[in-house]
Parts: C-alpha cells; sequence; structure tokens
C-alpha cells in the first residue's frame, strides 16, 4: 500500500469543497511531511477547476472516475476525507473500512457512522491538526494497523446485514399493520402531501386558463 486516496462525486458539493480545502489547506503540511508520497483525487463528473488543482510537482493527481473503486481503495494506505459539511452515511468511508484502508476525517464526516466505537483513524477538524494526524497514521505502522482493525470492527457491528435486516422489516411491517393511524399521528407528512396536491390542483388550473 501506499500514497493518500480521496474519491467522491464531484456533483456532490461536499466533495468538491473538501478537495479544494485538502488542496489549499492540508496538503502543503503533508507534502512538506511526506515530499515522496502521493494525494490522488478520484471521482466522476470531474471539473475545470478540479481538474486545475492537479499538480505534479506537489504530488497532488486528479486521477477522475475509478474503474474500480475497491482496488483502488485497497491499494492506498490512507483515506482523507476533510468534509466541512454534509450529513448522512459517507460511502467513501464505509469503502475504506470494508477494503482495510483507514481515514482521516472530521466529526461531521464521521457524524452518525460509529455510534460510540473508536474510529478507524483519526477525527480533526482544523487543517493543522489534520495533517499531522494524516503523516501519524501513514508513518506509523502500529497505529495503522489498529486504525484498520477499529475499521473492521465498525463494519462488522453497526452495518451488518444480518443484525439490521430482522428490526428493519418488523418496522415495515408494523407501519403497514397501523398505516391510517401512522399518517394521522405524522402531522408533517401530513401537511407535505397536502401542499403537494395543492401544487397539483393549482398547476391543473393554470392549465385550464391556458387552454382558453
Amino acid at each position: 500500500r501506499q500514497h493518500f486516496i480521496s474519491i467522491g462525486n464531484f456533483l456532490h458539493a461536499p466533495n468538491v469543497d473538501a478537495v479544494l480545502y485538502l488542496k489549499k489547506s492540508i496538503w502543503p503540511s503533508i507534502h512538506k511531511q511526506l515530499p515522496n508520497v502521493e494525494m490522488h483525487i478520484y471521482g466522476a463528473y470531474v471539473t475545470q477547476q478540479i481538474l486545475e488543482l492537479h499538480n505534479e510537482t506537489e504530488g497532488f493527481l486528479i486521477k477522475g472516475f475509478a474503474k474500480d473503486v475497491e482496488k483502488k481503495i485497497s491499494n492506498a494506505k490512507v483515506c482523507l476525507a476533510p468534509l466541512r459539511f454534509g450529513a448522512g452515511i459517507k460511502g467513501k468511508l464505509t469503502e475504506a473500512m470494508q477494503n482495510g484502508t483507514p481515514s482521516v476525517t472530521s466529526t461531521i464526516g464521521a457524524e452518525g457512522m460509529h455510534a460510540n466505537l473508536p474510529w478507524n483513524g483519526f477525527l480533526e477538524n482544523t487543517p493543522e491538526k489534520f495533517a499531522d494526524r494524516a503523516v501519524e497514521l501513514y508513518s506509523d505502522k502500529s497505529i495503522w494497523e489498529k486504525s484498520q482493525q477499529n475499521g473492521i470492527r465498525i463494519i462488522n457491528e453497526i452495518y451488518d446485514k444480518e443484525k439490521l435486516k430482522g428490526p428493519f422489516l418488523k418496522r415495515l411491517n408494523g407501519l403497514q399493520a397501523t398505516i391510517k393511524n401512522h399518517r394521522t399521528r405524522n402531522f408533517i407528512g401530513a401537511m407535505l402531501q397536502h401542499h403537494s396536491l395543492q401544487s397539483t390542483k393549482y398547476l391543473s388550473k393554470w392549465i385550464e386558463e391556458k387552454s382558453k
């Protein structure tokens, strides 16, 4: 394994921001400490703004679309994801865990993803600490191996399909059995449905007037 990796679709604003932030505020410090290590940026729909960040002298390489994501991640040593906004499960980070690749991300990046389990690397929110942790994780074999095991534990304990399937199906079946009562108590859902239907109503009136 060698080099750092970052991966994400560039139609997604958090990914664009993360790469710009990485290039300007984080990578210079990492490159200074690890001059022979490269930063590989993968992702579909690369924009001109992102392409212009490519700099071979600085080891910051825009690779673009990855045909085999698992192969790219499993060949990398550390995944970097300095996300400053966004929500939900981050695919790049679960894929890193699945392929045994430790990561450095922000608290926003890891939010809602690991319960109380130790992260598979480090969580940092300032560029200076983020860079130092990235270098530490890349350079220290014992920390890297421990972080890898943390990631495997997170995947096995939190994202186990068999553990999740039972409660999920039970919840769905329960809602189906009490759907009328559920919808009655779901005020926000009822409100959204009402306004959605109203928009159709007024659109039809507009079409009628236009057709006269």
